[in-house]
This record gives structure tokens, sequence and C-alpha cells, in this order.
């Protein structure tokens, strides 16, 4: 297993989410709950796949106060934090069953 930095990948995740959504990430000190944070962190992500899938509908719809481009951007930005968040599940399986094979 590589070695990454969780805490990096939680910044990531948080200036990711920031864009995607536009929504504010809880900043905590040294202690953080991880478990508040992913949930925050996976809230977000649903919110802009949730954004996004409005905008297509009313593209769709033939509302004139949404472009294709926006409708586009939105897809896109939703996929992107979708795939990022789908990659630090995988991270964080993989280190349980690192944890989980370790000889006691």
């Amino acid at each position: 297993m590589s070695e990454m930095n969780v805490n990096q990948v939680l910044a990531q995740m948080r200036a990711m989410s920031l864009e995607a959504g536009g929504s504010k990430v809880q900043e905590t000190g040294g202690g953080a709950d991880f478990a508040a944070m992913l949930k925050q962190t996976i809230g977000a992500v649903n919110d802009t796949q949730q954004t996004a899938g409005k905008m297509t509908e009313a593209f769709e719809s033939g509302d004139t106060n949404v472009s294709l481009a926006e409708v586009m951007v939105a897809s896109q930005k939703a996929s992107v934090s979708f795939q990022a968040m789908l990659q630090v599940r995988n991270k964080l399986v993989e280190a349980y069953q690192d944890v989980m094979n370790m000889p006691m």
C-alpha cells in the first residue's frame, strides 16, 4: 500500500467540494471528527449531483435560463467529485483490509 496522507486527501476533497457545490465545508482543528467530515463531504457530493440533475432536467424541458454549457459544466463537476469520493472510499477499504491482515 502506498503511503498517503489522509489529511492531504481530505483537504483536496474539501477544496473540490467547495469548487463543485459552493457549499461551506466545516473547518475543524487537529482533533477532527473523521466520520463527521466524511459524512459532510458525501453530502456535498450528493448536493452537486442533485444540482446537476436538476439543471439537466431544466435544460431538457426547454428552460431558457439554463444553457447547455452550464449543464455540461455542472455534470462534469458532479462526475469529478463522485470519482474523487470513490477513490477515497477505495483507499479507506484498502487501509481497512491492510489493518485486518496484520499479524497480532
